[in-house]
């Protein structure tokens, strides 16, 4: 039962891994969130994978940030709010109307919850 719970744990962290790498291309699809996923699983699955991403010179800090402080740091912000809006104006001319209302509706939401999460602390 326990290694069925390993490779359940091991699964979810390269899932979370593969779908972070798609949001590295994708202006419309997050990262962070899916290696915080990704850490999650790898935490209970492979000590090897979870320091691999834990210290990772471009996505660690920011990850260790979140898991520490529930923070983002104000440059990532500006990142997220920039490539969401890039997706954006590009979807304009791709979705049908309805569709991109709801796109419209959803990047709100995420843009107003990913700018009013606190800055982290200074070092």
């Amino acid at each position: 039962m326990r290694e069925m719970r390993t490779w359940f744990w091991w699964f979810v962290g390269f899932a979370g891994l593969g779908l972070a790498i798609v949001g590295t291309v994708m202006p419309i699809m997050p990262t962070v969130p899916f290696l915080i996923v990704a850490t999650y699983g790898f935490n209970r699955s492979s000590p090897r994978f979870h320091a691999w991403i834990m210290e990772h010179r471009i996505f660690g800090p920011q990850i260790r940030e979140w898991l520490d402080h529930r923070a983002i740091d104000p440059r990532v912000k500006a990142f997220v709010v920039v490539s969401m809006a890039v997706g954006l104006a590009v979807s304009f001319f791709l979705l049908p109307r309805p569709w991109w209302l709801l796109q419209v509706a959803v990047l709100v939401l995420v843009g107003a919850y990913v700018v009013t999460r606190p800055n982290p602390p200074k070092p």
